[in-house]
Formats: C-alpha cells, sequence, structure tokens
C-alpha cells in the first residue's frame, strides 16, 4: 500500500548512459515536501540528465522515478511538475499576458482558473505593469522572470529550476530570489540548480553536490562545511606569477592552485608560518594572502576537485 502522504521526489537507483558514457551512475534522492535542494556540480557531471529524468524527458536504463507517487512522465507527474529551463522559452511577438496564457492553455487550464492563474503570475514576478508589452521589448531580466512565470502557470508542487538566475543584472538577482522565497512560503518542493555558490548558501535548505554522475555529498551547507574542515582554516596565497614550481609546491603541500592563486586548508597557526618559510624557500614571490573560515566553495573544491565551470 503507498505511504498516505508519498514523497515530492523519490529517486532510486538511476542509471542513464550515452553510449560508453555514464551521466547518471546510480543515483538515489529524496526530497522532504516544502523544501529546496540546491544541485550543484562541475560542468558535464550529470546534472542535467537528472533533471531531464525527472521531467521524464530522458528514459533510464536502470531505477526509476517517482513524483507524488506517480512515475516520471506520467500525466500525474506532469501535472506535479513545473520545469523552468535554463534557455528563454517565450513567444517574442506576444505580450507578457499572451504568452501566460498560451502555456497556461497548454498545461490544461481554461476559463476563469487561466484567468487567475495569469493574474497571479503576472503579480508574482513583479510583471503586472507591463502585461500587454510584447516580449521582445522587455529586458532581460523581465524575459528571466516571465520565463519563470510560464513553468508555474499550472501552480506545480514540484519546481525544478535550471540557473535562472543566469545573464541577470544585480538588482534582477535579487528580485528572482525574492521570488523564490515567495514559492517556499507557499509550500512549494524545488530543486535549484547553480553556478552561483552564494545563491545555494542563501535559498537551499539541503545541498546535493554531483560528480562523475553521482551523488558525492548531500547535506546543509554547514554540516558539510563541519564534515570537511571540522577544525581548518584556510589559507588563500597570491603568487606573483603562475609557473610549473608554483604547482609543485602547491601540490607538495596539500593545496589547490588556481592560476597563480594557492589555497590551503591548516588546522594551527604555525602551520601558516611553516607554509611561507617553505615558498620563501622555493623562491616564489608573494603578493597577497588571506586567511578565512571555510565555505560552501570550499567544500566544492575540495571534494571535487576543480572550479565549478569547469
Amino acid at each position: 500500500m503507498p505511504p498516505p502522504h508519498p514523497a515530492p521526489l523519490v529517486v532510486s537507483g538511476l542509471v542513464k548512459r550515452f553510449g560508453s558514457v555514464t551521466a547518471v551512475d546510480n543515483i538515489s534522492l529524496e526530497l522532504r515536501s516544502g523544501e529546496c535542494l540546491g544541485l550543484l556540480g562541475p560542468n558535464g557531471a550529470g546534472k542535467s540528465t537528472l533533471i531531464r529524468s525527472i521531467v521524464g524527458r530522458v528514459n533510464p536504463d536502470a531505477g526509476s522515478v517517482s513524483v507524488f507517487g506517480a512515475s516520471a512522465a506520467s500525466p500525474a507527474a506532469c501535472a506535479a511538475i513545473g520545469w523552468i529551463p535554463q534557455e528563454l522559452a517565450l513567444y517574442p511577438r506576444l505580450t507578457a499576458a499572451e504568452n501566460l496564457r498560451a502555456f497556461g492553455r497548454y498545461a490544461g487550464l481554461t476559463g476563469n482558473p487561466l484567468h487567475e492563474a495569469v493574474s497571479w503570475c503576472l503579480n508574482w514576478s513583479g510583471l503586472e505593469d507591463r502585461r500587454d508589452a510584447l516580449v521582445r521589448t522587455l529586458s532581460g531580466g523581465m524575459k528571466r522572470r516571465l520565463n519563470m512565470a510560464a513553468g508555474l502557470i499550472h501552480q506545480p508542487r514540484l519546481v525544478l529550476m535550471d540557473e535562472p538566475t543566469v545573464g541577470v543584472d544585480p538588482q534582477s538577482r535579487n528580485r528572482i530570489f525574492e521570488m523564490i522565497e515567495a514559492l517556499r512560503n507557499r509550500g512549494m518542493t524545488i530543486i535549484y540548480t547553480t553556478h552561483y555558490m552564494e545563491e545555494a548558501e542563501r535559498l537551499a535548505d539541503r545541498i546535493a553536490i554531483v560528480d562523475h554522475g553521482r551523488i558525492i555529498a548531500l547535506d546543509t551547507h554547514q554540516a558539510l562545511i563541519q564534515a570537511c574542515f571540522p577544525t581548518s582554516s584556510l589559507v588563500i596565497a597570491r603568487f606573483s606569477a603562475a609557473s610549473p614550481a608554483l604547482a609543485v609546491w602547491t601540490t607538495t603541500h596539500g593545496g589547490s592552485l588556481n592560476d597563480s592563486t594557492a589555497e590551503f586548508a591548516i588546522d594551527h597557526p604555525t602551520d601558516l608560518s611553516r607554509l611561507l618559510d617553505s615558498a620563501a624557500a622555493a623562491g616564489l614571490e608573494l603578493e597577497d594572502l588571506a586567511l578565512r573560515r571555510p565555505n560552501l566553495e570550499s567544500v566544492f573544491l575540495h571534494l571535487t576537485g576543480r572550479e565549478l565551470r569547469d
């Protein structure tokens, strides 16, 4: 007998291969009702394939996806999911309201429910005063917000957002944050993929880090930091130039290198003086030095060994 209140999303042993490449490698995941899950990972890690499997655009080779107890791609699952892709999917020659009415009809809305949904979406996205403006005349941030509204016109219970703040200015980003927080106040469950660590820290209840098709970490961002760096501080040392000698020295001392900036985790203040003495002995010219507590970006680099955009 199914549970009386099935979870918004249950992914069990999901596998998807494209030829010899395993894009999703035995991923299992369960979302809690009303939570926001931040999905992070390097490009090519398997995030997009996972998302497309959840919305029924990709047929997995093994495993299953359940949305409120219904199989992925079933009518019940499609009605419960709102998918906001990174690419804008709007009609430039229609107005903002006409776009929403069109997407509402695609979702099966008519009459008064459609009218109410369009009004709510325009108000939620802050575009009520631009309802009759052609989409092609809107700013980039407005188009992004309208794109989000179009994906939510049918008032889904599970929302998947793929980097909704890409290419927008800081003011628009903050408006989008407010929109997402409004959804959370309505009890919607959200999966949020992003390349910006501060967004995940601000919006996500839990964070899943994906690499090589697997979830390699899943917890709150504070718990992830504590697990990876229980007593450490971070040393960020910027040198005058990148060089093979700098790369060898950084690796020898267990650090990570990005261009001419090396990063290390240390447990005691005396470790810093030994590190600096070693750099001087290696003939490396130090230009700047900073000491700080680890953050989510530190965790990401520690677990994946590379920048998020690599």
